[in-house]
């Protein structure tokens, strides 16, 4: 069966891309490039190894700024982040939209590691007494 998401590709990632997985992906550059029908220039935010980049809106921007840690868009290169699908309001529709939070910072969707066990203290038991019972 077609998906109907592939029957209109486009030269920038969409939500349907990510086909409902969350990649964590390295900031390889960001360009200034014209699209839509007005050409308008926008920022494209381009990941290491990887073809596509997506439009940045300002959400997006101003998450990837901070994560960065700079608004300068030239010290974004190698960091790290998570993109994820979600719905959100667009002009009044619910659409499907590609955002950005932190990276995990141990590896790529790895979970930390778990903390190893520690043994409870033996404690001696000892008998109680009628005086150790509080009514």
């Amino acid at each position: 069966m077609a998906n109907i998401n592939d029957a209109f590709p486009s030269n920038y990632l969409k939500a349907s891309d990510l086909k409902g997985s969350q990649p964590v992906v390295t900031i390889d550059r960001v360009e200034f490039e014209p699209v839509g029908r007005t050409k308008e220039m926008k920022p494209i935010l381009y990941f290491v190894g990887k073809d596509k980049g997506i439009v940045l809106n300002k959400t997006n921007a101003s998450n990837v700024s901070n994560l960065a840690g700079t608004p300068e868009t030239t010290e974004w290169n190698g960091v790290r982040i998570r993109l994820y699908s979600t719905h959100v309001e667009f002009q009044g529709e619910t659409v499907e939209a590609i955002r950005i939070k932190a990276a995990p910072p141990n590896g790529v969707g790895h979970a930390p590691p778990a903390p190893v066990p520690v043994a409870a203290p033996v404690v001696a038991a000892v008998p109680l007494t009628d005086d150790d019972i509080p009514f």
